[in-house]
């Protein structure tokens, strides 16, 4: 397993399945951003040290309007979107790369 470095945020990108609404979200490390109606949080992002652009690793906490739990918590991989994805019925949500 290679060293991972921590990253300063994320970049992920958010679909809407039902309107084809795609958009890119920008989030620093511990803060929080809207898409339709979730509610996605960054815990932080890490990036391999000896090649930063070859993957990210973003522990998400996403939540949605109406429900008063989390529809998704743990770590989601750039380079492996399916090995953990946000499972819903509208939307899909992953990472793109980490901020550094």
């Amino acid at each position: 397993q290679e060293p991972a470095a921590p990253g300063t945020g994320a970049v992920l990108r958010a679909l809407d399945k039902i309107t084809t609404e795609v958009g890119d979200i920008e989030l620093a490390n511990g803060s929080t951003a809207e898409f339709g109606s979730l509610t996605v949080e960054l815990g932080q992002c890490r990036y391999p040290e000896e090649n930063p652009a070859s993957d990210a690793y973003a522990f998400l906490t996403i939540r949605e309007a109406g429900r008063n739990r989390e529809i998704f918590s743990g770590w989601m991989l750039a380079s492996s979107p399916a090995l953990n994805p946000l499972e819903h019925a509208r939307y899909d949500i992953w990472v793109l790369r980490c901020k550094i």
